[in-house]
């Protein structure tokens, strides 16, 4: 049976929780998949664990950077590789759940005219499960007005549109806001994509993950929008949005944080 998917990794200093997150592509309902796994200069022992877990899984490559160059310049790498119809993500610390391919490959099947689909989250600490994502179906230009209007590590996008748009943009100014990018691409040549009801997937959102939303991604996510609203004609007025990830990033952290749990509730 020809392999469907790729599925493309950046992993970085992820070695206490990639062998969780390899386990959980081990047990998808759908296993018609191969996975690039691309580590981006770990200072921890993340490209030992990878490469221990590609010598009993023959359908896992492992690749690395010299040094850290970033998730763009990572993802681009692992594209490379993809040689499949659907390219799906996956993060190191994450855990996709059981059904996530099977739901994926059954809408792009019967959805020809889509090229996008993803689906919502759990998030969870070492508590667990704190909180249950939402899903809006299809998604519009208007969509893009907030933020990101697809969750990027859980998604599964058709190959040609990767290649379409030439994959990431590599681009300081892009670091963290990678997928926001990609969608703007992709919805400004034509493609469009759809949003799961039902989560799919589980993220990893502890302290770590709040702290690493640093000024600089702020900053990187006002310059997308401003770019990005004029790349799919949204109205002028919408450039106001374009402040709220400065205002966001100005803000003390037990603030931000605050704000943070209070959403996550």
């Amino acid at each position: 049976m020809k392999t469907r998917i790729t599925v493309i990794m950046g992993i970085y200093n992820c070695a206490d929780t990639l062998v969780e997150a390899l386990e959980s592509l081990e047990i998808q309902t759908y296993q018609n998949f191969k996975v690039v796994l691309c580590d981006d200069g770990s200072k921890d022992d993340t490209l030992k664990v990878a490469l221990q877990w590609a010598e009993t899984h023959s359908n896992y490559i492992v690749i690395n950077n010299e040094c850290n160059i970033g998730l763009n310049a990572t993802l681009n790498r692992c594209l490379k590789y993809a040689d499949t119809e659907f390219v799906a993500r996956m993060d190191g610390d994450d855990r996709s759940l059981p059904h996530r391919f099977e739901y994926e490959v059954k809408f792009l099947d019967e959805n020809p005219d889509f090229a996008i689909v993803s689906g919502p989250m759990h998030y969870f600490d070492d508590n667990g499960v704190f909180r249950k994502g939402e899903g809006c179906g299809v998604v519009t230009k208007q969509d893009f007005i907030v933020g990101t209007p697809f969750c990027h590590a859980p998604c599964m996008v058709r190959r040609e549109a990767y290649e379409k748009v030439g994959g990431y943009t590599v681009s300081s100014k892009l670091l963290r806001v990678e997928d926001y990018h990609l969608w703007f691409k992709m919805y400004a040549v034509g493609y469009k994509g759809y949003m799961l009801h039902k989560p799919i997937y589980e993220m990893r959102d502890d302290r770590n993950a709040v702290l690493r939303r640093t000024l600089k991604n702020r900053m990187n996510e006002a310059y997308v929008k401003h770019i990005g609203y004029k790349m799919i004609g949204l109205p002028w007025w919408t450039h106001i949005y374009c402040l709220v990830p400065i205002i966001k990033g100005f803000m003390p952290f037990w603030l931000y944080r605050y704000f943070h749990q209070q959403r996550m509730k």
